[in-house]
């Protein structure tokens, strides 16, 4: 199949081209390059089945494709806040162009959305049925509730136009090819670590996420998209959690040296607690994440060690 991935230079879009390429399709990658970076596709620019578009998804664009996996819009809070107004538009306008294509193609068309619908939740873990709860005019909200209106959209063109779709709340995923300043918590520890500044952690630490590896994470895009019939949301992500705190010890543990911990006070709407329920993915998907939090861990300390040292990857 033909396949578009937009946002698909950045931290997950380049790991899903990659899969899509193993498993015998022919990508368009789309990216504005805000948070994507071509060294994550360097490896696969001049191949035959592979192109790349430099475009933003708030303008239209055409392409004849079979399958639309729409991944553009940046993900960390520093990123998404920069501009919050583009963060808003790039969710909603990017929909909105990426359903636009579905329904003239005919195209199956996937959303990436994310656990932030849920906001700072209530219900302890997280089901799909959950409703959440958002602040509407935060600082976050440029992201959670331009995600949330994308879902809306979504279901509403499969409604009223018949457009196949799919939708995945992404939860905290993390591994190589993260981008080193963009402020998430497994990045932030690993690169303060191995430079030797203090780690930061915001509040007093006991604010818990749940980890999964993109390894892991993309095999569920892959199931979710080929799913014959799942148009509800569907959670993908680790349901094992972690304090920040035992979170900065296993990346001392690993890397050592004489780093010491820091606390600063807790953002704005910041989540006390973030957990999947992941039933509906394991009953539908036959998924379950497979990398342990070790051994993800090994990979990306390894991955921003090379690139910290200029080392090629």
């Amino acid at each position: 199949m033909r396949v578009l991935v937009t946002g698909g230079a950045g931290f997950l879009g380049s790991h899903l081209c990659d899969r899509l390429i193993e498993d015998g399709h022919e990508v368009i990658c789309l990216d504005n390059f805000f948070t994507g970076n071509k060294r994550n596709i360097a490896h696969l620019m001049g191949r035959a089945d592979f192109e790349l578009m430099r475009h933003d998804v708030i303008d239209p664009f055409k392409a004849e494709v079979d399958r639309i996996y729409n991944l553009a819009c940046p993900a960390s809070p520093p990123h998404y806040q920069y501009n919050a107004i583009k963060t808003i538009k790039t969710s909603v306008m990017g929909a909105i162009h990426c359903l636009g294509l579905a329904k003239r193609t005919r195209a199956r068309v996937f959303q990436a959305s994310t656990s932030e619908v849920y906001g700072d939740p209530a219900e302890h873990p997280q089901r799909e049925s959950y409703w959440g709860n958002v602040n509407p005019v935060g600082i976050r909200s440029c992201y959670d509730e331009g995600k949330r209106c994308a879902e809306t959209l979504f279901m509403d063109y499969h409604r009223q136009n018949g457009v196949d779709i799919r939708i995945a709340r992404i939860f905290n995923t993390y591994g190589p090819r993260m981008h080193p300043d963009d402020g998430r918590v497994v990045s932030n520890f690993i690169v303060q670590a191995l430079r030797g500044e203090e780690l930061t952690i915001y509040g007093d630490g006991t604010q818990t996420r749940s980890f999964c590896h993109v390894d892991d994470l993309i095999e569920g895009f892959v199931r979710l998209m080929e799913h014959p019939s799942l148009t509800m949301p569907v959670n993908l992500g680790n349901p094992g959690e972690f304090t920040m705190l035992e979170l900065a010890e296993r990346v001392l543990g690993k890397i050592g040296g004489k780093s010491k911990i820091t606390h600063l006070p807790l953002p704005g709407d910041d989540p006390r607690q973030r957990r999947p329920d992941i039933s509906l993915a394991g009953g539908e998907l036959g998924w379950e994440p497979k990398v342990a939090l070790d051994d993800g861990l090994d990979r990306t300390i390894d991955y921003f060690r090379k690139l910290l040292a200029g080392i090629p990857k």
